[in-house]
């Protein structure tokens, strides 16, 4: 019942949906089912502010928040190399293709050196994480959703954006929207194609420390697999706060408006990443990977897990 105000809306938009207020909240609620309904009920009021209805215009445009309407060229021509028909689809997520490119290109090069049978949409639709985010459960979002859904008719569907495996596995659940396909994480998949042997990275002496993305280690649960990937090509360090503890690292939506609160917050985990020790950070979210390169200190390496596990099976 209190009234929207503009400062209020502000507010809830510096949100970042991470879940560590849930995950720490003594009352038993969850902060981020109610920052979305805020959220939802600013759009349904036409208060949304405007650096978030630009967000809005950009998606409904162009099918992504960031206004792009090309992807990277040799991003392009990784694509155009794969068979148009597959079992498996590599969903790349609208962060990876259009701003963190270089890593979707070695995520395509690694599931190739692994010889598995794969395709990526030329014509990617929009998983709707991105409409989640800003609007919460709005009847956009549903659409956006039910419309991707139509797009992932494959035996597997891997995601690669931490963001969409849990939007495809838990938000459209919510929904009840139905997704003819398996749908697993990027992480999870790379690790099966190690335990079977279809890569096989070189183990050297290289210290890891892992970036922990929420919407795996929290929303998903997921926090072994990365460690057996990396294990599997040198050693784990851990930071202090890690698996579902995770401090988060930064964030490409927010940083359309927010972008020196981005860099602190990226800032503080590469403190955290130096005193692990450990001679790389590692990050599974290509949204985190762009916001740490952003401000990385000397002294210390940053690479993509897939760049990781490539690299090592190239030894």
């Amino acid at each position: 019942g209190m009234e929207l105000t503009e400062d209020i809306i502000d507010n809830v938009y510096e949100c970042a949906l991470c879940g560590a207020c849930t995950r720490d909240c003594a009352t038993g609620w969850d902060p981020v089912a109610f920052t979305k309904e805020v959220r939802l009920e600013a759009a349904l009021n036409g208060l949304l502010p405007g650096y978030i209805n630009k967000l809005v215009d950009n998606l409904e445009s162009t099918g992504n928040p960031y206004g792009k309407t090309e992807v990277d060229r040799a991003l392009h021509n990784e694509i155009k190399s794969l068979p148009a028909k597959a079992d498996i689809l590599l969903f790349l997520g609208a962060d990876a293709r259009y701003i963190a490119f270089g890593q979707a290109v070695n995520a395509i090069r690694l599931l190739k050196k692994s010889e598995v049978g794969f395709t990526v949409l030329a014509d990617e639709p929009d998983s709707g994480w991105a409409a989640d985010m800003l609007l919460g459960k709005a009847e956009e979002t549903r659409q956006t959703m039910l419309r991707a859904a139509e797009r992932l008719r494959y035996k597997t569907v891997v995601a690669y954006d931490p963001a969409d495996a849990k939007v495809f596995l838990r938000e459209y659940r919510e929904w009840g929207i139905e997704i003819p396909a398996r749908v697993q994480t990027f992480t999870s998949f790379i690790n099966g194609l190690l335990r079977e042997g279809s890569l096989k990275p070189a183990k050297s002496g290289m210290a890891y420390t892992y970036q922990d993305p929420a919407h795996l280690a929290r929303d998903l649960g997921e926090t072994a697999d990365a460690r057996e990937i990396l294990n599997a090509c040198g050693h784990v360090r851990e930071m202090l706060l890690h698996g579902k503890d995770t401090v988060w690292a930064g964030n490409l939506l927010l940083n359309e408006y927010m972008p020196e609160v981005m860099k602190r917050t990226a800032a503080a985990r590469w403190r955290d990443a130096a005193a692990s020790g450990a001679d790389v950070l590692v990050t599974a979210s290509p949204s985190e990977y762009e916001i740490l390169a952003g401000v990385k200190p000397e002294g210390m390496e940053l690479m993509g897990i897939e760049e990781v596990v490539l690299k090592s099976c190239e030894v």
